[in-house]
């Protein structure tokens, strides 16, 4: 009987140590708070995106965001750092249409695949972009610069806020469908863009039109055209499609990935936070007031985004000639 009661007692144990060592249940998830990865720099447009996910999911779940900023490399060391993640929920990265829908015709060996090594949760918003320019050069509107650009090849240039994103290949379609040659200039990231096209080291730029706005307004920049619609930001500004290049048409998004292999229960729960939170009318009104339009969507729905956008830019990607490697 006492060896019965032993046995009995270790397996009891054995049992307690198993169930305290599991992973917690999407009811018990989040338990701890959430590391969020982002490719950007701090201050950049897209962390008022995180932090209004992130703070109401801490109203929701007591539980808040660590901030992981990793820059550089086209958003492949941030790709990278959630690879490297345990997939239980508690790691997730702020990505973006570069990372995933152009990197992988952009890299010879991109050291993941979007479509393998990450679980989609949602898409986040998307943004336009604004083709500006420095006042110095000589043209007042985008037919003006078409022409002054075929009349003096090898001379203009359009800056980008990083190579191998929406904000570079918008210059690249432009040179196709105009038939110019602007060089590109890249940047790491929208403020040292911003100041030297302020500055006029760079001609012309491809941009946040957050960020052309108050410039514009006073004379310092002149805003050509959006690659979008027509914005109540600055309701003058024609777009591409208007002036005759449809193509033109390019938007920029962000979204949340976590880990592969992350339980699907617990990609729902941070689905659930996460769209929530960017439908929340005070939200929607914050990020429409500096052009991040949202668009929250569901993981399969995420998934078929990356898939139709990944598909796009496949060709677009081939005719520049761009390689990141």
């Amino acid at each position: 009987m006492l060896r019965v009661f032993r046995r009995t007692s270790m397996r009891l144990v054995a049992l307690g140590a198993l169930i305290a060592s599991a992973p917690l249940s999407a009811q018990d998830f989040p338990a701890k708070p959430i590391r969020m990865i982002s490719p950007f720099p701090a201050g950049n447009v897209n962390e008022i995106v995180v932090r209004t996910v992130g703070d109401r999911f801490k109203d929701v779940t007591g539980q808040p965001f660590v901030y992981d900023y990793k820059p550089g490399g086209a958003g492949v060391i941030a790709a990278q750092a959630l690879m490297a993640a345990p997939p239980d929920g508690y790691t997730v990265l702020l990505c973006t249409s570069g990372m995933t829908s152009i990197n992988p015709h952009a890299f010879a060996k991109l050291p993941y695949d979007p479509a393998k090594d990450f679980a989609p949760i949602t898409a986040a918003i998307r943004t336009q972009l604004i083709f500006a320019a420095h006042p110095s050069v000589p043209a007042a509107n985008l037919a003006e610069f078409i022409a002054y650009a075929k009349a003096n090849p090898g001379k203009t240039n359009f800056a980008s806020f990083t190579a191998g994103n929406p904000s570079h290949f918008a210059g690249v379609i432009l040179n196709q469908l105009a038939g110019i040659d602007m060089l590109h200039v890249a940047y790491k990231g929208t403020p040292p863009a911003m100041q030297d096209l302020l500055g006029g080291q760079v001609m012309t730029a491809f941009v946040p039109i957050i960020s052309v706005k108050p410039h514009a307004e006073t004379g310092k920049l002149k805003a050509y055209a959006l690659t979008g619609a027509r914005s109540p930001l600055m309701p003058g500004v024609p777009t591409f499609k208007e002036l005759g290049y449809p193509a033109m048409e390019i938007y920029a998004w962000t979204g949340f990935l976590a880990p592969a292999g992350t339980p699907p229960a617990i990609v729902q729960r941070l689905n659930r936070e996460f769209t929530a939170a960017l439908r929340l009318p005070d939200a929607q009104a914050k990020l429409r007031a500096v052009d991040l339009e949202p668009i929250p969507n569901s993981p399969d729905e995420f998934a078929a985004m990356m898939k139709a956008d990944t598909e796009r830019w496949r060709d677009i990607v081939k005719a520049s000639g761009f390689r990141a490697d």
